[in-house]
């Protein structure tokens, strides 16, 4: 059965917006956290809006969009996003706790996908503040990079200032997925674009299979186990920790040995800098 679909007046008052927001955090209450997630397209945005919105741990699952359609899921609503200026935005209809950000382009034979909103990495910082405004209290942000190029010492840390940025917002929970990304076609390029693309092609065979890209399903599994025991504070997570959960009948076993790591690795740097 569609749902009716959540629109951001551009006009209304503040008052409209609370008003909204109670009526809906009544409706859909249940003292269950509530979901939104910018940029579920793609194979990866599928995967984990399915997975997410049908885990039962979230009241209510919220997609933001660029123009109205209907979902035949209960559990999830459509949220129209604003113009460019993320800061202009207002509210999220619906309270929201959890925050999931990714930034794979929708796939250009699924029409569903291109009414979906996607945010540029350049966005990070501004729609992790709006985030804040609507109330999330955990972010997720799938971060897509290319294999081989990124440096080792900055894959499990902050890398960026956008990065820096957004785990000093606040959120009580920051994971920071870095996952390779799968190289480009080559259509559209120029010759001399496919001949430098075509010589550098031999440096695929230096990457390591732990660098390579994980499947949107595990991806999305990972995620999903992660989140349900996330402790507070940034964690940042690499491409071979990514490929060891996806490679494992244990993916939780592997999540509680990352997790009891990254808190020794917290007590000794904070130890160290004393």
């Amino acid at each position: 059965m569609p749902l009716d679909v959540i629109h951001f007046p551009i006009m209304a008052s503040p008052l409209q917006a609370l008003q909204s927001t109670l009526r809906l955090s009544t409706a859909r209450g249940g003292g269950k956290p509530g979901l939104l997630i910018a940029g579920a397209t793609g194979a990866l945005g599928s995967e984990v809006l399915r997975r997410l919105a049908g885990s039962g741990r979230f009241a209510q699952t919220q997609v933001l969009a660029r123009e109205p359609m209907s979902t035949a899921l209960v559990q999830v609503a459509i949220v129209l996003a604003g113009g460019d200026d993320i800061a202009a935005w207002l509210l999220c209809p619906a309270l929201v706790h959890t925050g999931v950000v990714m930034f794979e382009p929708p796939r250009l034979y699924h029409d569903r996908e291109r009414s979906l909103w996607t945010p540029v990495p350049a966005q990070l910082p501004a729609l992790a503040q709006w985030f804040t405004r609507c109330g999330a209290r955990t972010l997720v942000v799938v971060l897509p990079h290319a294999q081989g190029s990124f440096p080792q010492a900055l894959r499990h840390g902050l890398a960026s200032t956008d990065e820096q940025a957004v785990a000093a917002l606040g959120f009580e929970r920051v994971l920071l997925v870095r996952s390779a990304q799968k190289q480009s076609a080559a259509a559209g390029r120029s010759a001399p674009q496919k001949l430098a693309a075509w010589m550098l092609s031999v440096m695929n065979y230096m990457i390591p299979a732990s660098a390579l890209p994980v499947r949107p399903t595990k991806l999305a599994e990972f995620v999903d186990a992660v989140l349900r025991v996330l402790p507070a504070g940034t964690h940042v997570v690499g491409p071979e920790l990514l490929w060891q959960a996806g490679q494992t009948a244990d993916m939780r076993g592997v999540i509680k040995a990352w997790l009891n790591t990254d808190a020794s690795n917290k007590k000794l740097s904070a130890y160290s800098s004393e």
